[in-house]
């Protein structure tokens, strides 16, 4: 499930045309078709597509139904990750060996890496859903929580559309719009389609050597470094400055090593990495490197980010991480609550949906540094009850 960085977002989102949305639906969609034509689509092409164009109840109650982002990591992890999928990846691996060998000649981006993306997205392409794409774009778009991302998608899929790649009455995929094996936006397949096993077209949602590809090269587009790791299990020591925790926080391996952080299998590499303790000091630990970063151009959920960059490094071998012993995790509402007193206190945590996101974690952290906890990032019941 890809989502735009912060930084194109606010690009797109400072456009005044981008940032229309609400007010009555054919309205809105006639006013879609007047920008696409005056970007130089023909009249009959922009008729063509929008015709039956329909508001999806459904979409919009998928969007506000992602209560699976509050799970821990622990909780997230094993629910996503059964012997099943572990035993279909490893299948799917030697099934499609020549692509994944292609695949790290051209892009250096391990198998792992794209196995987990394609277990998570479509459990390697068995249900890649069942909404009508347009309508789900255009939905999305006419509603007014995230208009700057999808505007610019119906926009591609015409281009799709005009290119002969996209069926707009027909076409299906995920409730946000993504379409095939991986599951890429309009605009992604625009940019990153690869015709994989050489048939002359790009088949996201019927070829898996096009799916695989594609992905790799938009993983590539967004910055992966070839032949790097992005992310290795680590024991950490019982007692260090945990503040020191955190994404986007690097340093180098020798500094960690002469903190007490150590490989807990093999040895680590010779990069920056943050120290990823998503449950607590007493929980499962990982040094995160450069290309970690790129699984957040792909999806915006920390969790969901970590799940698939773990997986990743199980399909090629690494060993069931270390649960530990975290203390127990906030329910929904006591998260609420914890997020209601922290911005409060002038933190910026974003929505009030009690999900432990980048913004919730780091003014968590900010308060157990004022108060003399462990600055793990990790919220407890000590913390909610001493705010």
């Amino acid at each position: 499930m890809r989502f735009l960085s912060g930084l194109i977002a606010a690009a797109f989102f400072a456009s005044p045309a981008l940032a229309q949305c609400g007010g009555g639906f054919n309205t809105f969609v006639k006013e879609l078709k007047a920008e696409a034509i005056q970007q130089g689509f023909d009249k009959s092409t922009v008729d063509s597509f929008f015709n039956g164009v329909q508001q999806d109840g459904a979409v919009l109650k998928a969007d506000r139904a992602q209560g699976v982002f509050q799970k821990p990591f622990i909780d997230f992890s094993r629910r996503l990750i059964s012997q099943n999928r572990i035993d279909r990846g490893k299948a799917m691996s030697g099934k499609y060996d020549a692509v994944f060998d292609r695949i790290e000649r051209e892009y250096g981006i391990s198998r792992g890496v794209l196995l987990a993306f394609w277990a998570f997205e479509t459990d390697y392409g068995a249900f890649q859903g069942d909404f009508n794409t347009r309508n789900a774009l255009v939905t999305l778009a006419h509603d007014c929580r995230r208009p700057e991302l999808f505007r610019p998608q119906i926009f591609a899929a015409i281009e799709l559309y005009q290119q002969g790649n996209f069926d707009p009455t027909r076409t299906s995929g995920a409730w946000a719009g993504e379409i095939g094996m991986v599951q890429m936006l309009p605009r992604d397949i625009l940019e990153n389609g690869v015709d994989g096993d050489g048939d002359g077209k790009v088949s996201l949602k019927t070829s898996a050597p096009d799916a695989l590809m594609s992905g790799a090269k938009m993983l590539s587009h967004l910055g992966w470094q070839p032949g790097q790791p992005w992310l290795q299990e680590v024991t950490v020591p019982a007692q260090m400055d945990w503040s020191v925790s955190g994404p986007g926080k690097p340093r180098s391996v020798s500094e960690w090593q002469a903190m007490g952080v150590q490989a807990r299998m093999g040895s680590l590499a010779n990069l920056p990495a943050s120290l990823i303790l998503p449950q607590g000091h007493k929980g499962p630990a990982f040094l995160a490197y450069p290309n970690f970063d790129v699984y957040f151009e792909w999806n915006q959920s920390f969790v969901y980010v970590l799940t698939a960059a773990y997986f990743g490094t199980r399909l090629e071998g690494a060993q069931i991480y270390d649960a530990g012993d975290p203390a127990p995790a906030l329910t929904g509402a006591q998260m609420k609550q914890l997020q209601t007193k922290l911005q409060a206190r002038g933190h910026d945590v974003g929505k009030i949906d009690g999900i432990l996101g980048a913004g919730t974690r780091a003014a968590v952290q900010a308060e157990q540094v004022r108060l003399g906890l462990p600055a793990d990032a990790w919220p407890t019941t000590q913390l909610l009850n001493q705010l």
